[in-house]
């Protein structure tokens, strides 16, 4: 379901494949709660146009993280495959976050379940073979 990498400083990234991709209504359901659930107003997440971050504790201060541990981050591509859809195609947790019992599956959940899914059954990219190799004669 997906490639896990260890880094030397204790970082977990697993790559999605194929990527697993938000219908319409889990992705607005899963944008909706994860603003509802900033950091920023006492929540655990803080959302970017590429990137879903996973914080251990809301933030003290509204524009830093002050003392907050950084879970990990959840990379997405917004409009992909189609308008409203969203995919997810990596994940990455922190050492802090592998010492506490997380994985890069239980991460992706966590955002998932806000829109009725996890990642076993989340629809996947639909992965089309590559083209022919073009020949010269």
């Amino acid at each position: 379901m997906f490639a896990t990498e260890m880094s030397d400083d204790g970082v977990v990234t697993g790559v999605i494949r194929p990527a697993a991709v938000l219908p319409e209504a889990s992705a607005r359901a899963v944008l909706r709660e994860l603003a509802g659930r900033d950091v920023r107003l006492g929540g655990h997440w803080l959302t970017e146009p590429t990137l879903w971050k996973r914080w251990a504790q809301p933030w003290e201060e509204a524009e830093t993280a002050g003392g907050a541990a950084l879970i990990g981050s959840v990379h997405v591509a917004y409009g992909t495959p189609s308008r409203y859809e969203i995919t997810i195609y990596r994940a990455t947790i922190t050492e802090l976050a592998v010492a506490t019992g997380w994985t890069v599956e239980s991460l992706c959940n966590e955002a998932l379940g806000f829109g009725g899914l996890d990642l076993a059954n989340c629809p996947r990219a639909d992965l089309k073979d590559p083209p022919k190799p073009f020949h010269l004669r």
